[in-house]
């Protein structure tokens, strides 16, 4: 094995705790995430190499995998690490966010189809699916028109969303990932992969009309921002959250303190430093990772005192709340 995996692979493993601290499906086995996480890298040169010069971006793709609730396990295709902007990042394909859909309850099943010219798609109202006829042996079908997504609810309601090819290119050229590869031809998933952009653009806004669940929005907010897919607008919005280095630092110095009295110091000041930018999911990543050290050296020694792993809302306010 060489030196460059052998690093990655040491990093990687080294996330356990924080993959286990954020995850939201006991199902996702850190062994086996870990396994392909490696595979995948160690079987792409460039991939490597952009994953040496970033190793931070290789830990945080594997923690979401688990925050998320998707597999790198390519017999289901659901996501994949790819390299971007000079760091390997988690992207989650059209069939994960309609997995995730399943999986968090919100829907019984869906699919995702392109249209083409040739096709014949007519809408049958709104509680009944499309009928979508055409020939899957043809050479050719014609250009992409459109793109449709129709689920089925656990109250057993049909809800279909379509989308002209024009309404999906709109959003396209609006997207920070397009601009990029407009005017520096940085690489770029709409251009290698604009069937998936499609159909994973038409579930994005579909998904806001079926149940709500804080899993399927934690994914598309994941792909609007982290993936570079969304607006312009949306990415500037999420950035006014925990700047990611401030987080990171203070997480780092809680993994690393040496003693109850400098976790609990460590705790203190770095809650002072998020608390006011009301980023809960930095608050809950920096307190599960203070909870992590204290179990940690609880065992080392059974003397410690209990640490700040508290219920917030005891002595510490949640960064949302009103002073």
């Amino acid at each position: 094995m060489s030196t460059a995996i052998t690093t990655i692979s040491n990093d990687i493993y080294g996330v356990r705790a924080d993959f286990e601290s954020v995850s939201v499906d006991r199902s996702i086995n850190f062994e086996r995430e870990a396994g392909f996480a490696i595979q995948i890298l160690g079987a792409n040169e460039y991939a490597l190499g952009v994953a040496m010069n970033n190793r931070q971006s290789v830990i945080d793709a594997v923690t979401n995998i688990s925050a998320i609730g998707i597999s790198l396990n390519p017999a289901k295709k659901q996501a994949y690490l790819v390299p971007r902007d000079r760091k390997i990042c988690l992207d989650i394909s059209y069939m994960g966010l309609l997995d995730l859909a399943v999986a968090s309850g919100s829907i019984m099943w869906g699919k995702a189809e392109l249209v083409r010219e040739s096709d014949d798609f007519r809408l049958n109202g709104f509680d009944k699916p499309p009928a979508h006829e055409r020939n899957p042996f043809a050479k050719d079908r014609g250009e992409v028109i459109g793109v449709y997504v129709v689920v089925k609810t656990h109250s057993s309601d049909y809800l279909t969303e379509t989308m002209t090819i024009d309404e999906v290119n709109a959003i396209r050229d609006r997207s920070s990932a397009w601009k990029a590869w407009i005017t520096k031809q940085k690489s770029c998933p709409w251009v290698t992969d604009p069937g998936e952009m499609a159909k994973k653009t038409v579930i994005k806004r579909a998904y806001k009309t079926w149940p709500k669940t804080e899993r399927l929005d934690q994914a598309v907010d994941f792909l609007n921002t982290e993936g570079n897919e969304g607006l312009e607008s949306i990415r500037q919005q999420a950035q006014t959250g925990c700047p990611e280095d401030i987080l990171s630092s203070w997480c780092s110095k809680a993994k690393t303190a040496q003693s109850s009295s400098d976790l609990e110091s460590v705790w203190t000041q770095g809650l002072a430093a998020i608390k006011p930018t009301k980023d809960m999911r930095a608050y809950e990543r920096f307190k599960a990772t203070v909870a992590a050290r204290g179990s940690e050296l609880k065992a080392q020694d059974s003397n410690t005192i209990d640490m700040p792993g508290r219920e917030p809302g005891s002595d510490d306010e949640q960064p949302g709340e009103q002073q």
